[in-house]
């Protein structure tokens, strides 16, 4: 983990005082600048609105309500992506080509992961939640983010990048079955946060049954670059 000076600084106020805490982003994400402290009685089309004029939330109430309220945004920003679809193909103005139907694409996708990401959540140093019914990560924290520092200052990170980090917590406890490795459990990775994992199975086939070039024949050797969890490299 790096230390508190080499990583970005959040600040929010809260009536006549200004708070500050680490900013925590794996994405290197910039730090917000409009930062609303929120509650249970934010509403949904509130914070809809709200993230799309660039505000972010920290979040002061009880956690599963936080979960609630990202979802709740999931299905407005779904709904809204699928209203300018039809528009646009009503309109005739779908007829975009590339680049520039990759570029609206990169926009659009850009646009959706700033408004879900719009839910932060603070940490203790020591990477508790100070949240009614919030749970334990420590262990998921602790595999991301490296070990929580002594005396450190309090975390500021989104709830999205969170639940990625439990998720892959989870991903590593369980293992995920790869078919191209064998019979289970045997063909089980346990792989890191941050670490790619084929998930897609028919790739791990496809270069398990595609020959190698001729010059990969003559050398008798290939380098793998960026493996990830080296089912490849294998």
């Amino acid at each position: 983990m790096h230390s508190a000076q080499e990583n970005p600084v959040i600040q929010w106020t809260k009536g006549d005082e200004t708070f500050s805490a680490r900013w925590q982003s794996e994405r290197n994400l910039a730090v917000p600048g409009k930062v609303m402290l929120a509650d249970d009685t934010l509403t949904a089309d509130m914070a809809y609105r709200l993230a799309c004029e660039g505000n972010v939330f920290l979040w002061q109430s009880d956690f599963q309500n936080a979960r609630q309220l990202m979802q709740a945004l999931v299905r407005r920003v779904d709904k809204n992506a699928e209203h300018k679809k039809s528009k646009a193909a009503k309109s005739g103005k779908d007829n975009v080509e590339y680049p520039q139907k990759f570029h609206l694409y990169r926009q659009a996708q850009a646009q959706r992961a700033r408004i879900l990401g719009s839910i932060l959540i603070p940490f203790n140093a020591d990477y508790s939640i100070p949240l009614r019914r919030a749970p334990d990560v420590l262990a998921a924290c602790t595999e991301a983010w490296g070990e929580p520092p002594v005396d450190g200052p309090m975390i500021v990170t989104s709830l999205r990048e969170m639940m990625g980090v439990v998720g892959a917590h989870e991903w590593r406890k369980k293992g995920v079955d790869v078919p191209a490795l064998g019979d289970p459990p045997s063909n089980r990775i346990h792989p890191y946060y941050g670490v790619f994992s084929p998930v897609r199975g028919e790739y791990v086939d496809l270069v398990l049954k595609a020959p190698l070039p001729k010059a990969c024949e003559v050398n008798g050797s290939a380098v793998g670059v960026g493996t990830g969890t080296g089912v490849f490299a294998g």
